[in-house]
């Protein structure tokens, strides 16, 4: 892929050839595109990332759990063991009363009863009862218990050393004081949901105090509700019984009092509670009604007789006598008029007839007069009564104006009886069910299972310790390696380059101990060399056309190694018939001299300067022990490196040296807080970033990233160095470089300062060289990160 169209030679070892002048003057510099720009992606989140987390920090995740299993049981020690025991109480709320008649009235269950009973287990009176029950007072081990936090406990639960409190020094109402402040501090009362029951809990230090005195809380309270409820049964009938002997007091005085008023006053009640002289006028008022429809009756009869129509009237219609008649006229009338046809008027037997007819029908007016002239009488009777009723009723009515007058003292007397007499029926109805209820003697309370001798201990609890502090130290380990990711912001991996930075990761260079950097390059089939051809063959098929044909290799920082990468990247390259040429263009501080063991007397800085014979240009091109491979030393360091290399001069030799050469790699200074490598990089056709593992800050390589493109560059990529690819949490996170696989073939690396000749057997083993290797990593890789830190 290097297999370029040259037109000149330049000298290469043992041809030392003069170079002609156009190699400092020859046109301007064609630019083509390498690499690949990324672009700033914001990624999601990566499930992943936490396990590389854990990974990279287990020694830490392990320690902090280590030290919180430590710290549960060393917490665990440090308590006091403790029994609990719990009874469970039913409250029985009062479903019924009992009144007077016997009767049973059902009441709803108050949940306000359950509260009550609950405070009264908790009250100061209840425990001072089960202090006064169980002697508490008067037993040492339960006035002073054993610390329930010390480290004390350690040496008591180790060794059972027991501890004799003394009670002497105590007077008797400290020692109950003391005993009812731990009955309160250690009782705890629940309500069971959805139930009538409270389920009463002791905790103690011995097991039998703490069934004994949840049992006697239990008992205690029902024994205390008994007493209270025969004590107020007794006061409630005394208190009653004075009430009675009082109201009944009144209620005579008051009623001797409304019958000498009745008597003084002339007023009469009848039973119903009414005056004489309103239950008079209420009949008069009746009588005067009945006698008012009556009159209108017979008013209606007078009036129909006025109009000729007697012989319709009722009274006529329904007389047996007049119908008598009525009938017996008819048929002489019909027997008439039958005989007229055949007789004449004349004759004797009609005239007879006739006078029948006559005689019936003056019997029959006189009947109908007699009836008219009856209900004619009855009409003025009913008008007399009316008008008799009206003034007897005019005159009871003012007898009631005066009665009305004098009942308003009888009035308010009567409402004094009334009121006594119905507190007097109140007070005796009460009394009587006192009497009843405190022969009762019901339980407002009952044990529904009593409290066992507890035979484990209920606190403390190891597994729950040891949870609780291995939850606390992770999450403190958690918090510190949160706070070490947010001050660590270096580079750890190459997946960060690629999201910081968005350059291509081209090549992963493993760390290798200074004592073996050398030996490590020069042998081939070393992990770093391996690194080295992989990041040669990334720069291969970086761009369109291969590799670039002038490669600018910086950093951002110092000793980041890109020296190093210069020095073997040419020999790489080199090494596949490629002519390359190494340029020092650290005009600063020059290194490349020294990895090819040459004295820097002459170089770049005086081509830049004229400094140099036409005839000495050939020794300024130096040859090198490896073939294929040039370098171009810095020469003397100048007082203004960047004017030199930002002279045009300095772009047409790179432009030059670009078409006799296959490659030609420059080695830039540092781009941070100098002017050099952005000058360089806009000279060359590819720029290539060497950033440390744990070295540089991200700031740092983004700033040092950002002035390269502003200058033009064309950074085709990162070169990640110093990479512990020999740690886990690396080796789990990118297999393909897994250090056994650098280490795979290799012979024992000559120059090595320690060979090992004078260790034990052990140590020249491979797994001990890893382990010392691996160790040897991570305190450098904790060291470079304490200093990128700081």
């Amino acid at each position: 892929m290097l297999d370029r169209n040259q037109q000149h030679q330049i000298a290469g070892p043992g041809h030392r050839q003069a170079l002609s002048a156009d190699v400092f003057y020859d046109g301007a510099q064609n630019y083509s595109s390498y690499g690949r720009d990324y672009s700033e992606q914001d990624e999601g989140f990566n499930p992943l990332r936490l396990l590389f987390y854990v990974v990279q920090y287990r020694w830490l995740i392990v320690m902090m759990a280590a030290a919180g299993l430590v710290a549960g049981i060393v917490v665990t020690m440090m308590q006091t063991p403790k029994y609990q025991a719990t009874t469970q109480l039913e409250v029985l709320v009062p479903s019924a009363k009992v009144f007077q008649d016997i009767e049973v009235v059902s009441e709803n269950a108050d949940m306000r009863a359950f509260l009550t009973a609950r405070e009264k287990l908790k009250s100061r009176a209840l425990a001072q009862r089960v202090v006064f029950q169980l002697g508490l007072s008067e037993k040492p081990d339960f006035l002073f218990p054993t610390s329930d936090f010390s480290l004390s406990n350690i040496f008591y639960r180790a060794f059972r050393i027991p501890k004799s409190p003394s009670i002497e020094e105590r007077t008797p109402e400290e020692r109950e004081a003391i005993a009812i402040g731990r009955v309160l501090k250690d009782l705890t009362v629940s309500l069971v949901t959805n139930t009538s029951l409270l389920s009463i809990t002791f905790v103690d230090q011995k097991p039998k105090y703490a069934s004994d005195i949840a049992n006697q809380v239990a008992q205690s309270f029902i024994d205390q509700r008994l007493d209270q409820t025969s004590e107020t049964s007794d006061l409630a009938r005394q208190f009653i019984q004075e009430q009675v002997l009082q109201v009944k007091q009144k209620l005579q005085k008051s009623e001797e009092e409304l019958v000498t008023y009745a008597k003084d006053a002339g007023i009469t009640v009848t039973g119903d509670d009414k005056s004489l002289i309103g239950s008079n006028i209420e009949t008069l008022n009746t009588a005067l009604a009945t006698a008012i429809q009556e009159r209108l009756d017979a008013g209606r009869m007078v009036d129909q007789i006025d109009k000729g129509r007697a012989a319709s009237l009722g009274p006529v219609l329904e007389s047996e006598g007049l119908q008598k008649i009525t009938d017996k006229l008819a048929d002489l009338t019909s027997q008439y008029q039958q005989k007229l046809g055949i007789l004449k008027p004349g004759f004797p037997e009609m005239q007879q007839l006739q006078a029948q007819i006559k005689e019936l029908q003056r019997l029959y007016n006189n009947g109908v007069l007699t009836i008219t002239d009856s209900l004619r009488q009855k009409y003025q009777e009913a008008k007399n009564k009316e008008a008799d009723l009206k003034s007897k009723l005019a005159e009871m009515e003012q007898q009631q104006v005066i009665f009305n007058d004098k009942n308003i003292k009888y009035t308010i007397l009567k409402r004094e009886v009334d009121s006594n007499r119905s507190q007097y029926d109140n007070l005796i109805a009460k009394l009587n069910e006192v009497g009843v209820s405190s022969e009762l003697k019901t339980q407002s309370a009952a044990i529904v299972d009593f409290a066992t001798l507890p035979n484990r201990p209920f606190s403390p609890r190891l597994t729950i310790n040891l949870a609780i502090a291995l939850a606390l130290f992770l999450a403190l380990g958690a918090s510190i390696i949160y706070i070490i990711e947010l001050l660590n912001n270096t580079f750890t991996n190459p997946e960060q380059i690629e999201k910081e930075l968005g350059l291509a990761m081209l090549g992963i260079l493993p760390l290798v101990d200074d004592r073996e950097l050398n030996a490590s390059i020069a042998d081939q089939k070393s992990g770093l060399s391996e690194a080295y051809r992989s990041l040669r063959t990334s720069l291969q098929f970086s761009g369109a056309e291969g590799a670039p044909r002038s490669l600018l290799v910086t950093s951002s920082e110092p000793a980041e190694g890109k020296s190093t990468t210069s020095f073997k990247l040419g020999q790489d390259f080199a090494a596949l018939g490629a002519r390359v040429l190494i340029v020092d263009g650290d005009l600063r501080k020059p290194n490349l001299h020294r990895l090819f063991g040459l004295d820097n007397t002459i170089g770049l800085s005086n081509l830049l300067t004229n400094t140099v014979r036409k005839e000495d240009l050939a020794s300024i091109f130096r040859a090198t022990k490896y073939p294929n491979v040039t370098v171009l030393t810095s020469g003397t360091i100048p007082p203004n490196p960047a004017d030199l290399l930002s002279s045009p001069k300095m772009a047409l030799i790179i432009t030059n040296l670009g078409k006799r050469f296959d490659l030609v790699i420059i080695d830039a200074p540092p781009v941070v807080g100098l002017s050099d490598a952005p000058i360089l990089s806009r000279l060359a056709e590819g720029t290539l970033m060497v950033i440390s593992t744990n070295q540089v800050t991200r700031k740092s390589a983004k700033t040092a990233l950002k002035r390269l493109r502003a200058a033009g560059a064309n950074v085709v990529g990162a070169a990640m160095s110093k990479f512990a690819v020999n740690k886990f949490d690396y080796n789990y996170a990118y297999k393909y470089m897994n250090y056994q696989y650098y280490d795979y073939g290799t012979p024992k690396l000559e120059g090595k300062v320690d060979d090992g000749a004078d260790q034990p057997a052990y140590a020249k083993s491979p797994a001990f060289r890893r382990l010392v290797r691996r160790i040897r990593s991570s305190v450098g890789g904790f060291v470079d990160r304490a200093k990128s830190i700081s």
